[in-house]
């Protein structure tokens, strides 16, 4: 199969929505000791994202990506279904680790699964959920730079590197399926220590170079006000970026982050 590289599409604001108990939290570099409670209510939140005219919102199950189960789903659901009113799209990650899992996010209206652990210590899982449903199964990538300098993934909520290559993964799971990689630097998510812009410019690299088929390449982790939204933008090869903790403490209004996305993704 040959690819076509990166997109050239313009890129979108995906805010994150973070569901833990119930509740819209924040854990700094995914540690669940270190979390803060912004909302109560996701679906006031969500309202709020729609109408600041976000096309795309990220969810991320915690309680399920910490093995405690589906007690989310119903409201990922109520979610979903909130968003399809206003012909917004959802992905959902978090405790997606087989083929059953996925069906029951896109039964429940999530356009667009997101798997972690699961695709690197499965990876048959991606052909599995793209055979249900081709075209909507990104990879969440984790990744920490090694002590050569190389990226490699990390699972279990970032608690254990695995040693393997960051685009050796993604390789894989694109050939398996998958078409969208949402990548983190786990040293900056949560910290709003700005965007790991070299990660994303050795992903579009990557993607520019591959035989494989195209990916829609997310970025996630650190963004801390405008001027990093800006910055990604304006790489080129960028489907989205995600913000979560920035825009919960006010650094980033999401009707400015959906325009500096666009306006960012057409200046390049």
């Amino acid at each position: 199969m040959s690819g076509s590289g990166p997109t050239s599409a313009s890129t979108e604001l995906y805010p994150a929505i973070d569901l833990l108990d119930g509740a819209c939290v924040r854990l700094a570099q995914g540690d669940y000791t270190r979390k803060t409670v912004y909302s109560s209510d996701p679906v006031e939140v969500i309202e709020q994202f729609i109408e600041a005219g976000a096309v795309w919102v990220h969810i991320v199950d915690l309680n399920a990506a910490r093995g405690e189960g589906p007690q989310n789903r119903q409201l990922i659901s109520t979610l979903t279904a909130r968003a399809h009113r206003s012909s917004v799209r959802v992905e959902t990650g978090g405790g997606v680790r087989s083929a059953a899992d996925a069906a029951a996010l896109f039964d429940a209206g999530v356009a667009r699964v997101v798997v972690g652990t699961a695709a690197v210590r499965q990876p048959q899982v991606i052909d599995e959920i793209a055979a249900l449903q081709a075209g909507d199964v990104a990879v969440g990538l984790d990744a920490h730079l090694s002590e050569a300098g190389l990226w490699q993934v990390a699972v279990q909520g970032w608690t254990e590197s695995t040693g393997l290559s960051l685009f050796d993964v993604l390789a894989r799971s694109l050939d398996s399926g998958a078409s969208a990689v949402i990548a983190t630097d786990i040293s900056r998510d949560g910290m709003l220590t700005g965007p790991a812009i070299q990660l994303y410019v050795d992903l579009i690299s990557f993607a520019a170079q591959s035989v494989l088929p195209s990916v829609a390449i997310i970025a996630s982790g650190g963004i801390s006000g405008p001027d990093d939204v800006t910055a990604l933008a304006q790489l080129g090869g960028l489907a989205g970026v995600i913000a979560g903790r920035a825009i919960y403490e006010g650094l980033l209004d999401v009707a400015q982050g959906v325009e500096l996305c666009r306006s960012g993704s057409r200046a390049r």
